[in-house]
């Protein structure tokens, strides 16, 4: 295989744009069509239904997440027997008749048929999330494994943005409905194309017997994660991530509207500088690593997670909001300070879960990977659920979203703290690196004196 030179080249190669292009447009999909049924329920909702729009709402959000408890275990045995990108291809051409469905429900205004493709549309990707990470490493070199993995986060993120913004855009106005159904089913049909041109990626265990009892399987899944040690932490550190990205994610248009008095233009805003925090933040990971998975930059993005999180809470005004404002007074008030703290949350924030698929990767057995990425997946629905609960025990007993987010920021130390002492691998790689960062300084310094 050939061996790229920067992040970028990747996206010339047949061995890995096709796979990026295809996951990119799934995520993408997946947010225009759940975030366009969130808005239709809640602004038409008591048109088409005599049940409580809140509760349907939250019904979807939850029936969305679902499926990864419920499927992951069976997703990841059969990604196993599979050849990758046959795999990849069959998920894609479900997606588009899942779509065309969709389609067909929002143009006749059928809310409850459209929920329940929304839970389908989970279960399409609970099935794709195996393949999804368990792809990379078979089609890139060992030093690859950081750059792939740094476009696909980035691209992930772009794609939860991107798709929500264009949901919410399509179905508001008279042609709502219509605009949205072209749109998914577009956005299915190219993401089946784009994997058509995915590269033959072979089978790791054809010869797996699949345990079709979903109970049971996800119980041994789960076990099965600990069998390495090193893996299994790295594990709960991206499930942990995935915990505090959806604290900030959830919360943050609540926390504009509430705190900085803010409309929707400035939650786009704040959203889209947390996705390029992201993206900066994973596409620097392969620059610091030169080329390697670097353990060392994981305790760095934990501590810039923590930092960043309670400097933003300092940063935050305390205002009365009277009125609401729009962009261009929320850009005239001086927020800099609160906008870098967001940027730099996201940064840290590639930075830190990077190398942990990178290392998980590197680290399980090959004809395992495809399991323990949907172990991981199970994990990372439950802290997603967990966020969600913890959210609202602690909105309910009077702490604010400004509060709630210092919480979560100190809390990340803690369990930054408990992975570390677990794992002494990880902070000897940080030590190493500062010390090597510290050393070529005073190198820097003694030749500039010298001059």
């Amino acid at each position: 295989m050939e061996k790229s030179t920067n992040p970028f080249t990747l996206l010339t190669q047949k061995r890995f744009l096709p796979y990026f292009i295809t996951q990119f447009l799934g995520a993408f999909n997946d947010n225009v069509f759940k975030n366009a049924l969130i808005i239709l329920i809640a602004f038409q909702g008591s048109k088409m239904t005599n049940l409580n729009t809140d509760f349907l709402i939250n019904l979807s959000a939850g029936l969305f997440i679902l499926p990864f408890f419920l499927f992951s275990a069976t997703a990841g045995q059969w990604i196993e027997r599979q050849n990758k990108d046959k795999a990849i291809r069959f998920i894609k051409l479900v997606e588009v008749i899942i779509m065309s469905l969709a389609a067909f429900a929002f143009m006749e205004g059928a809310l409850y048929a459209l929920i329940a493709l929304l839970f389908l549309m989970g279960t399409q990707s609970t099935f794709f999330g195996p393949v999804k990470y368990s792809y990379i490493p078979q089609q890139l070199n060992e030093n690859e494994l950081v750059e792939g993995n740094a476009l696909v986060q980035m691209g992930t993120f772009a794609a939860i943005l991107t798709g929500t913004m264009l949901g919410g855009l399509l179905i508001g106005g008279d042609a709502g409905r219509q605009n949205v159904s072209i749109a998914v089913i577009v956005i299915a049909v190219l993401g089946y194309l784009s994997s058509r041109a995915i590269p033959l990626t072979p089978a790791a265990d054809a010869k797996l017997k699949i345990n079709w009892n979903v109970f049971s399987e996800t119980i041994k899944n789960i076990r099965f994660l600990t069998h390495n040690r090193t893996v299994f932490l790295s594990v709960l550190g991206i499930s942990w991530f995935w915990f505090l990205g959806a604290s900030y994610l959830v919360q943050l248009p609540a926390f504009t509207k509430t705190a900085l008095g803010g409309n929707e233009q400035v939650v786009t805003l704040l959203l889209t500088l947390f996705t390029l925090g992201i993206g900066v933040g994973s596409l620097s990971c392969n620059k610091l690593s030169e080329n390697k998975v670097e353990l060392g930059l994981v305790p760095l993005g934990s501590i810039g997670l923590t930092v960043s999180g309670i400097d933003m809470y300092f940063a935050q005004p305390d205002l009365i909001v009277r009125s609401v404002i729009d962009l261009k007074v929320f850009l005239s008030i001086t927020y800099m300070h609160l906008m870098l703290d967001i940027v730099f949350i996201g940064f840290f924030g590639g930075l830190y879960i990077v190398p942990l698929f990178s290392l998980v990767q590197q680290r399980s057995e090959p004809k395992h990977l495809s399991r323990v990425i949907a172990g991981n997946n199970i994990l990372n629905a439950l802290l997603m659920v967990l966020s969600a609960i913890f959210a609202m025990v602690l909105l309910g007993s009077g702490v604010s979203i400004k509060q709630l987010f210092l919480v979560v920021a100190i809390l990340n130390a803690v369990i930054a703290l408990c992975i570390y002492t677990l794992a002494p691998e990880f902070f000897m790689r940080f030590r190493i690196i500062v010390w090597m960062f510290l050393r070529r300084m005073w190198f820097m310094l003694t030749q500039f004196n010298r001059q």
